[in-house]
């Protein structure tokens, strides 16, 4: 199967005789200098929260200020996708510009402050300006507790997070592209790390910044090999030799065989896929709306748009893109095991996305990059309507969050809407057939897994499928639990003065704003099930374009994308049905289950296992955190006790043991002198007799030995 994978690629890559890769090359252009304003908006917004900070504001405006200027960095992406025609580079300013004499001819390094458009770029940034407007815009209510204390600091960080993701995205090269990756890894520092007071707050965002450094540090190294093996790391001059076919893997080296597996190490680490997803369930530690922007729109989203924009580099090495496939489809499953067993609701929704994110990654891997960026766009409406759900409980019911303690959200004054658009992004997220954007968008990506040969894709294939199943479930549990049922209530910890014996508790549900954004995605998630063919067209005009295999003249059966949204949509119903039946209908019988596992000995292991996320956090402490940690006192102890004392002070304090020793010496007592004089004769009497023999015996010795 393997075989058939690289036969299917491998000419594609290892040619160097004539066009081997048909990727639409941009061309420079002085006609829209204007869209420079997507980015400078964003980084306009961070300094004028800085300023609200100095001169102290207390009031929302630093939120309207952010909302504004990002919400017209949204209108000019809107009138840069109307005015594109056709790929293009439009210059910034000049930012890095050197060059070098290296082996008798010249060396040029150039990186300038410049924007890399075609459809790939639009479809990325449309809905991210798009949707971090909506999102600061919800922020604006949500925060509004911490007006006059962390407020401005908040915005702030929303302002440098979506500079850098724009940067990310709209950058004509990698090193512009490297700057917005590090931008959204320092900005998910700062948020997820916001209530600094809270060790948990501050342990998750070293946790997210620390595993990120081991992805980027991937990227980096691919960076570095890509100028060196192709002399460039602008976009244009790199698609432009790989157009030019003047290359070959096999004699150009392993350094060129690594780029596709580096680039693939970055972008697992920032899109959370195996081994380094876990940064993103303790990112919930930040506010809703950080959960929201890092999960639907910007940061986890990264590493997807990494892998499309280098697709063509992808194709270095024939097995990088199954590599890319088995990760994201084992990821998927992963993650859903994990969030059908956890009771926070945020938690259970960032499980959702790193299990989405392996659909996405799948879809790279199987060929359709027009699936995966499709499910990209798809996911980022439902999914940012599902964490801002998640936030409208989380801020009415005082921090609760715990499933089992909130009921019958939806027969409560003021919460239908959020109630009815949970239920739709749930929906969405289980892939309900017709009426869902992740319908369509799901479905295709399963389906090539089928078509597509490679090692064991079919088998990837039906892992998607029973993905698909328990998502549905653990979307719908979610549900079941918090809107359905009879009306019931627990305030978080948040309530202080229910913990002390205080007043009732009286939920507040959410006021204007955050429901008419709520309302404003939700119709975007319906709209976007329209937008298939704009998506597909995204993908074809861009560096993403690739032919996905596809069944030729085949009948109903033996075309998976003909039956496979039939089986997928019995695959999402079955999960809902169960959900509704352990959840809704029958509440206790999840417990019963669960106790009863729990009392086999044979299956003990598995509630416990998926409810202790299968222990990869415990394994990471034990192979990787703790033998560091060791490591590190033992190096304190020795640089304290060996490097300190013994070389460095115990050098030191050698002539001062010394000079202590002869000390009496020079004590200014005559008699103290006259014996040291006495004694210094003697000795040199002694020297004088018996040095005479003690030369002649060294030359014995020493003419023995020869």
């Amino acid at each position: 199967m393997l075989g058939s994978f690289a036969a299917t690629i491998l000419p594609i890559v290892v040619s160097s005789e004539s066009a081997v890769v048909d990727v639409p090359v941009a061309q420079a252009t002085d006609a829209f200098g204007w869209a420079a304003l997507i980015l400078w908006l964003p980084a306009l917004s961070t300094v004028l929260c800085g300023l609200c900070a100095v001169m102290k504001v207390k009031s929302k405006l630093p939120g309207w200020i952010t909302v504004g200027l990002l919400g017209t960095s949204f209108l000019v992406t809107l009138a840069l996708f109307f005015s594109y025609e056709d790929p293009v580079i439009i210059h910034a300013l000049q930012w890095l510009n050197i060059s070098w004499n290296g082996d008798g001819e010249t060396v040029q390094f150039v990186a300038n402050f410049a924007l890399y458009v075609d459809s790939l770029t639009l479809l990325w940034m449309l809905f991210v300006t798009g949707l971090g407007t909506l999102i600061a815009l919800y922020a604006t209510e949500y925060m509004e507790v911490d007006v006059g204390k962390g407020y401005t600091r908040f915005f702030a960080g929303i302002s440098v997070f979506l500079f850098a993701m724009t940067a990310l995205v709209l950058g004509d090269n990698l090193v512009m592209l490297y700057l917005g990756w590090e931008g959204v890894g320092f900005a998910s520092y700062w948020l997820i790390g916001y209530y600094y007071h809270k060790p948990s707050a501050v342990a998750a965002a070293k946790k997210a910044f620390i595993v990120n450094r081991i992805g980027d540090l991937g990227l980096a190294l691919g960076i570095y090999f890509i100028w060196h093996n192709f002399g460039t790391v602008e976009y244009r001059v790199l698609f432009e030799a790989l157009n030019a076919g003047g290359y070959s893997t096999e004699t150009a080296g392993w350094s060129v065989r690594a780029i596709p597996y580096l680039l693939m190490l970055g972008a697992f680490g920032k899109s959370a896929q195996l081994p380094l997803y876990v940064w993103l369930p303790d990112a919930m530690e930040g506010p809703t709306p950080v959960s929201a922007l890092i999960h639907a729109a910007t940061m986890v989203t990264a590493g997807v748009y990494l892998i499309a924009r280098m697709y063509p580099v992808m194709l270095l090495d024939e097995y990088a893109l199954p590599i890319v496939a088995w990760i994201g489809g084992l990821t998927a499953l992963l993650a859903a095991t994990i969030g059908m067993a956890q009771y926070d609701i945020k938690r259970i929704f960032a499980y959702s996305t790193i299990s989405q994110l392996g659909y996405m990654f799948l879809g790279l891997g199987v060929l359709t990059s027009f699936g995966a960026a499709y499910h990209v766009f798809t996911h980022a409406f439902f999914k940012a309507v599902l964490f801002l759900t998640a936030g409208a409980v989380m801020h009415g019911f005082a921090g609760q969050l715990d499933l089992r303690k909130v009921s019958g959200l939806r027969h409560m004054p003021g919460w239908r809407i959020v109630s009815w658009t949970m239920f739709y992004g749930c929906l969405c997220l289980a892939g309900f057939p017709l009426i869902t954007n992740g319908f369509y968008s799901k479905d295709q990506i399963i389906a090539q897994a089928f078509i597509t040969p490679g090692f064991g894709f079919v088998a990837l294939g039906v892992i998607g499928l029973i993905t698909a199943l328990f998502t549905a479930y653990y979307a719908f549990r979610v549900w079941f639990r918090v809107c359905a049922g009879p009306v019931h209530f627990e305030p978080g910890d948040d309530h202080h003065n229910g913990e002390h014996g205080g007043g009732e508790f009286h939920p507040h549900a959410p006021r204007l704003v955050i429901n008419l954004v709520l309302v404003v995605i939700t119709i975007g998630a319906i709209g976007s099930i329209f937008l298939g063919g704009w998506a597909l067209h995204g993908v074809e005009d861009s560096t993403a374009l690739y032919e996905s295999p596809h069944v030729e003249g085949a009948g109903f059966w033996a075309d998976p994308h003909h039956w496979m949204p039939w089986v997928a949509s019995a695959a999402g119903i079955g999960g809902i049905l169960l959900a509704w039946y352990f959840h809704l209908a029958n509440r206790n019988a999840a417990e019963r289950m669960k106790n009863a596992l729990l009392a086999n000995g044979l299956t003990r292991w598995l509630p416990t296992a998926m409810e202790n996320k299968w222990y990869v956090d415990e394994l990471y402490h034990a192979t990787v955190r703790a033998p560091l940690w060791i490591l590190g006192h033992f190096l304190n102890l020795f640089d304290r006790y060996v490097v300190d004392m013994f070389l460095v002070d115990g050098i030191a304090k050698l002539p001062r043991a010394l000079a202590r020793t002869f000390q009496p010496l020079q004590n200014g007592i005559l008699q103290s002198y006259a014996v040291s004089m006495a004694g210094g004769v003697a000795l040199v009497a002694v020297l004088v007799v018996l040095m005479p023999q003690l030369v002649e015996w060294v030359r014995s010795v020493m003419g023995g030995a020869g």
